[in-house]
């Protein structure tokens, strides 16, 4: 999977969806100057069906959208992204995300960038950046349940006050055994998220790796691992285990023999301006140099 290409534009942009974070009244401004460039070059807007209530306009089912536009416009920050990017995944849709929250590691247009960023938009100044995510898998002996994963899938005790066994396995052979409170599996982008927090590696984005942090091991020779995208992890326990993929949707472990994640057969497409920095973010949002 090619990762990066600079040379990667949208052939033609006629119909824009649009999504706003949840529950989130104050974004009226943003709305505002997305549809006036939108109509100034004759851009059909979109509106999701839980944004357009938001808005006190029409709005379509979120699949829908999906299908008929050519590029998805997100507002919020950077959990409604990875909400949007997971939700989209097998439309394969470009998506454009505008900051409206705190951090923005991935959200990076803010709201007085908005009529700047458009412009070049319309002029193919802009790239499309790849982002790698997981294909998780959920085995059991009736059946195969598939769910995207864009930062991370967690597995970690259900109860307080007790410690976990999660077996990983490396096509079909056991390489590991984690005592403790679980295990993290991340993608190069979520590595800035819930691994960072529970001391993983930073990972450059646009990476094809799989990371695995042990959550609080019972052993001090636990470390972090990072793997290439070639191998399949599978992971198996016999206790209490909660899954949770992005921190947004939860499944129990008990439910099912055995969990594999590998790499997504294509990556989530963002797009970004052309100059921007990833290693800038960082300095700027981990306060790095400082």
């Amino acid at each position: 999977m090619q990762i990066v290409n600079m040379d990667e534009k949208i052939k033609k942009i006629k119909k824009m969806g649009l999504v706003l974070r949840p529950n989130s009244y104050n974004l009226y401004p943003y709305y505002e100057k997305i549809k006036k460039k939108l109509d100034e070059n004759k851009i059909e807007l979109i509106i999701e069906n839980k944004s357009a209530i938001l808005l006190n306009l029409e709005g379509i089912d979120f699949d829908e959208m999906c299908k008929k536009s050519d590029v998805i416009i997100c507002v919020g920050g950077d959990g409604t992204l990875i909400s949007v990017s997971r939700r989209s995944y097998k439309y394969n849709k470009p998506i454009l995300a505008i900051n409206a929250g705190k951090l923005g590691f991935l959200t990076d247009i803010n709201y007085n960038e908005i009529e700047n960023f458009l412009d070049k938009l319309f002029k193919n100044e802009y790239r499309i950046d790849n982002r790698m995510v997981l294909d998780v898998k959920f085995n059991s002996k009736e059946s195969v349940k598939n769910a995207i994963a864009f930062n991370d899938a967690v597995f970690s005790r259900k109860m307080t006050g007790c410690m976990i066994k999660i077996d990983a396995f490396i096509d079909e052979d056991l390489f590991n055994s984690y005592y403790g409170d679980g295990l993290i599996i991340s993608t190069p982008t979520g590595s800035t998220a819930y691994n960072l927090s529970s001391g993983g590696p930073v990972v450059f984005p646009l990476t094809e790796a799989l990371i695995l942090t042990p959550l609080c091991s019972h052993s001090l020779t636990q470390r972090p691992l990072i793997l290439p995208v070639d191998f399949k992890v599978k992971i198996k326990s016999e206790d209490d285990v909660l899954i949770s993929l992005d921190g947004q949707e939860n499944y129990t472990l008990q439910d099912y023999d055995s969990i594999e994640l590998s790499i997504a057969p294509r990556g989530v497409k963002l797009i970004h301006r052309l100059d921007r920095n990833y290693f800038s973010v960082l300095k700027e949002k981990l306060n790095w140099g400082a």
